[in-house]
């Protein structure tokens, strides 16, 4: 019954409808706009493949080693395709904080030709679209929706807030604030956002340095987290038989699920640990 319910649940994410999503989006027809929908469509795609995965990974290891064994793929499954996840989440933080330097240069530099702030904007995310489009997808996103507020004169810095997705909403923020003391003070704005470009060009260096020192951490990480394996290697090659115990026996059953658990959990908790060595 229980390989029956997780081959049910893998066909279901499988034939998941997308024509609502399509419909949605077909009428979007300008550059920005295509870019968001291929964004979308590759998240909605990782997602759910995410799932299948794991859905996969659980009815393989029922009819392999049993109810425990299905419990247990379905969380090494779940675990490997979080870490992955927030990998890329960290590399897109990254590209999108270097697309977004870039472009406060080009931004900062028509300021200072005496350019309209709105037009400042539109030259700087067309030049991210022109120049590199998988670092400057999301800042072209993101500076299309300020353009159009800076030209009639709203409110720059609240559109700026809430303008990005989540991976850019910080440095966003942060560029916010520089409108915002400009707006309030009289300070001139291309001075203020220059010292914001400059800061983050620093954050970003200074993340891919930690980045790179925390290497020997995250192996030793991934070395402890397969010690259990290799303890099973050795035991069956014993001839102690320790997958009959684990696949046959109740015991095993729920050893097999305490034990992935424990290792899920440490292999969680130490990224957890590395990632908080990262500054924002």
């Amino acid at each position: 019954m229980l390989s029956f319910a997780v081959a049910a649940l893998a066909a279901g994410v499988l034939c998941w409808p997308a024509g609502a999503g399509r419909s949605r989006l077909s009428g979007l027809r300008s550059r920005a706009a295509r870019a968001h929908v291929t964004v979308d469509r590759m998240s909605w795609v990782t997602r759910h493949c995410g799932l299948l995965l794991v859905g996969l990974a659980a009815g393989a290891g029922v009819l392999l080693a049993g109810a425990g064994g299905g419990l247990a793929a379905a969380m090494v499954t779940g675990t490997v395709v979080a870490r992955r996840r927030a990998g890329r989440d960290c590399r897109t933080a990254a590209t999108a904080a270097t697309g977004l330097s870039d472009a406060l240069g080009i931004l900062v530099a028509e300021l200072r030709a005496g350019a309209h702030p709105g037009d400042a904007i539109t030259a700087a995310a067309e030049t991210q679209v022109d120049g590199s489009p998988d670092a400057g997808t999301d800042v072209v996103r993101a500076l299309s929706a300020v353009a159009a507020a800076a030209r009639l004169g709203g409110d720059v810095a609240a559109m700026l807030r809430s303008a990005g997705p989540s991976p850019l909403r910080a440095w966003l923020g942060r560029l916010a604030d520089a409108w915002s003391l400009a707006d309030r003070y009289g300070i001139p704005l291309a001075d203020l956002l220059d010292a914001v470009r400059s800061d983050t060009e620093h954050r970003v260096r200074f993340a891919a340095e930690v980045q790179a020192r925390l290497a020997g951490p995250r192996a030793t990480a991934a070395v402890l987290a397969g010690l259990p394996l290799l303890g099973l290697a050795l035991g069956q090659a014993m001839g102690v038989a320790p997958l009959h115990v684990l696949c046959q026996t109740v015991v095993g059953q729920v050893l097999l699920v305490i034990g992935t658990a424990a290792a899920c959990v440490g292999v969680l908790w130490s990224a957890r640990l590395v990632s908080g060595a990262v500054p924002a």
